[in-house]
């Protein structure tokens, strides 16, 4: 009984790695322009998300502080 258990655990990591295999073909990858143009989308929003939000931060951290007195 043993070397069943092993024997389909074995099948399904074959399985496993087969059908993996067979849902990467199927993927319709980016061209290499198309990957770069995305890239710089997401780097230029990344920055612009970044300054806004610490400029944010810069704001209420001192209108916590003018309410303070600090």
């Amino acid at each position: 009984m043993a070397k069943k258990k092993k024997s389909a655990r074995q099948n399904a990591v074959v399985r496993f790695y087969r059908e993996t295999i067979g849902e990467l073909r199927k993927v319709t990858w980016p061209t290499r322009q198309e990957a770069t143009n995305l890239t710089i989308i997401v780097l230029i929003v990344t920055f612009g998300m970044s300054a806004f939000l610490g400029a944010l931060d810069y704001i209420f951290s001192k209108l916590v502080g003018l309410i303070l007195g600090l």
